[in-house]
């Protein structure tokens, strides 16, 4: 088996200040929508799976090393159980977003509860449940960023206008839409 900390060394981007971390593949099918808009924004960040019940010792090793690795952030998917953001948070002083997984037998709701329900002392920020929740982390961890890199506080500006100019571009749904350029 290879070894996660090689792994992690040999495909680290130019430094990445977001870490974006879920339990098993399958959780990308949300995930992905976090990693696009950190990407659309310009925020360097690094993608990874990391299970808290199936490799304990890796999280422990990824979350207590993020700082000291220049990540500032960590966004954290969470299943059912929702343990790898409370596992994570308990591992490094770094503000830890949790993105509740729309794909548990409760569509989400067990996650949701789960982190919101964190004791005193080791916060977990929680955001909504499935792809809004996880969109949100982006923009979300990219205005924490903003305070110390205004560039990536112009960019989410930018972001907010061009989704400004979209509602206001179609006030009237009895319009029917423009056809799309292709």
């Amino acid at each position: 088996m290879t070894d996660p900390r090689k792994a992690l060394a040999q495909t680290f981007t130019a430094e990445p200040l977001v870490g974006v971390i879920m339990g098993s593949r399958s959780d990308w099918a949300t995930m992905q929508h976090c990693s696009e808009t950190l990407a659309e924004l310009g925020v360097p960040h690094e993608v990874r799976i990391v299970s808290a019940h199936r490799t304990p010792d890796w999280l422990m090793e990824y979350a207590g090393s993020a700082e000291s690795r220049g990540l500032q952030i960590v966004i954290a998917a969470a299943g059912g159980a929702a343990h790898l953001p409370g596992m994570a948070a308990s591992k490094t002083i770094l503000p830890v977003l949790g993105v509740p997984m729309d794909t548990t037998v409760m569509n989400g709701m067990d996650a949701l509860l789960s982190i919101v329900q964190m004791p005193g002392g080791i916060p977990v920020g929680t955001l909504a449940v499935g792809k809004p929740g996880a969109i949100n982390a982006a923009l979300l961890a990219t205005a924490m960023l903003g305070i110390a890199h205004p560039e990536l506080r112009e960019a989410l500006r930018k972001l907010r206008q061009k989704v400004t100019a979209k509602v206001l571009a179609d006030l009237d749904p009895r319009v029917p839409l423009p056809p799309t350029k292709a």
